[in-house]
């Protein structure tokens, strides 16, 4: 960390052309945050808790054997809300992920990066658990700067490396649940009680992704967001003027000046002191009051910092605040445009459609086809049979005995080694069957039947395909 260089002034004047945490020479700036204080940090806080306790706790949660989540990319098997969804349901998953887009051009035309500063699992983790124990093993900023340029003493190498291996446990903890995420808790308790042997593959992921989260926390930090992080990029395009932001009250804080109560009240400077506390405390070391920036994660600690300087001089709070830029500029309050309108209207109809198809999804999916190279077979003087395969996909948590039978039509299914398709739970299942119908109701080459599914003598689905015979004169 010796070649970084640490931010203590405010960014200059061409604070566009470059990420505030990068100088001109493209070398890193460490920031050194300052602890904040106040409302909205307290609150944060108790959101924060309330976040952790449902991502520790999700994987925790069993219904009917089922995890509430799981996204187990390597077996294309995913749960939400104890519903199973395969490959096969991808297209569900397209039309979601639509779904969410829109969802993200509404809000971010209407609140900003609001979820960035109160729900991103990044800014959490990093703000709300990580840069806690940061305060808490090395001090806040100013004594951190000071550690960081002393000589390595004894104390120095206790502090720094207590705060490694604390940042390494915490991400190899992390590390574990993300894993249960994705193969469920009982195959990762699997891993951590059984011998490492037999879960190499496992064991080396746990290591990865321990790994990977140490290195964001530990030394990545804010550039998760203003480098990685497509989403405040994006703020250009879904950002207008009356959308919500953290913002600074230049008519009010303009011209800044050095507070001195002696200062007689016509002197005209603006609220502002220039005192930096808003610089001081912002995790991605911007000055909120060069305007909107793409660094700005809506985090709201320059709003209790200010807040607090507000309150000690005698001034008003709410110098920066949440606002639009034209309910600074113009005094006009934040409205729901007619774009928006748009967009909650295109929302409403892609949830529509999503809710019909998720509640009109199946809990048990088959594909009939005739056996592929094999034509009709004669049975006797007076049938014909077709020989088919069926394939199905079991959604549920129960074997099903997947009887078949024809639908409204004279002749009979004779399915081969046993009376039904056995489909195991969360599984797949397979089969072949002839179907063999008279002579006398074959009309054409190829004739379109219907054949009815059915579990435990209740039908559940019916397919449709084609049988192939001769044409009768």
């Amino acid at each position: 960390m010796s070649n970084i260089e640490h931010i203590n002034e405010p960014v200059s004047e061409s604070f566009r052309d470059r990420i505030a945490t990068v100088d001109a020479e493209g070398k890193r700036k460490w920031v050194y945050a300052y602890k904040p204080k106040g409302k909205y940090y307290n609150i944060r806080t108790w959101l924060s808790i309330f976040y952790f306790i449902i991502f520790f706790g999700t994987p925790f949660i069993q219904i009917d054997g089922r995890p509430l989540f799981m996204f187990n990319i390597p077996e294309g098997k995913f749960i939400l809300f104890t519903k199973i969804f395969w490959p096969q349901d991808f297209f569900i998953f397209g039309l979601t992920m639509i779904t969410f887009v829109f969802f993200v051009v509404l809000f971010t035309a209407a609140f900003g990066r609001l979820f960035c500063g109160w729900a991103c699992p990044q800014t959490n983790f990093m703000e709300m658990m990580f840069r806690k124990i940061e305060f808490l093993i090395l001090g806040d900023a100013p004594a951190q700067r000071q550690l960081h340029n002393a000589p390595w003493t004894g104390k120095k190498i206790f502090k720094v490396s207590l705060k490694h291996i604390v940042f390494y446990l915490l991400s190899f903890i992390i590390a574990n649940f993300f894993l249960a995420y994705i193969i469920g808790m009982p195959a990762l308790v699997k891993i951590i009680t059984e011998p490492v042997s037999e879960h190499v593959v496992g064991f080396a992921s746990i290591l990865i992704f321990s790994g990977v989260f140490y290195g964001v926390y530990a030394f990545f930090r804010e550039q998760a967001c203003t480098v990685v992080c497509p989403y405040g990029r994006l703020q250009s395009v879904l950002l207008d003027k009356n959308s919500m932001i953290v913002a600074y009250d230049y008519k009010r804080g303009e011209p800044r000046g050095n507070f001195k109560k002696s200062t007689p009240e016509a002197q005209p400077l603006g609220d502002c002191i220039d005192c930096f506390q808003c610089v001081k405390v912002c995790p991605t070391g911007i000055d909120i009051r060069n305007g909107v920036q793409m660094e700005c994660v809506g985090c709201t600690a320059c709003i209790d910092a200010c807040n607090n300087v507000m309150e000690k001089i005698g001034k008003p709070k709410g110098l920066i605040r949440y606002a639009s830029e034209n309910s600074i500029a113009n005094g006009i309050p934040l409205k729901y445009t007619s774009r928006m309108k748009f967009y909650t209207l295109l929302c409403g109809i892609v949830l529509i459609v999503l809710g019909t198809i998720l509640a009109s999804r199946k809990d048990v999916d088959a594909t009939i086809i005739r056996t592929p190279g094999i034509l009709y077979q004669e049975r006797g003087n007076d049938s014909i049979s077709n020989l088919y395969n069926i394939k199905v996909v079991n959604k549920t948590t129960k074997n099903v005995e997947l009887q078949l039978q024809l639908h409204q039509l004279n002749g009979k299914i004779d399915i081969i080694g046993k009376p039904y398709v056995l489909v195991p739970k969360e599984g797949q299942g397979s089969g072949e069957f002839f179907i063999t119908l008279p002579k006398s109701i074959i009309k054409e080459r190829s004739s379109h039947i219907k054949i009815d599914l059915l579990s435990n003598h209740q039908k559940i689905a019916t397919l449709k395909t084609n049988f192939l015979g001769p044409v009768n004169d």
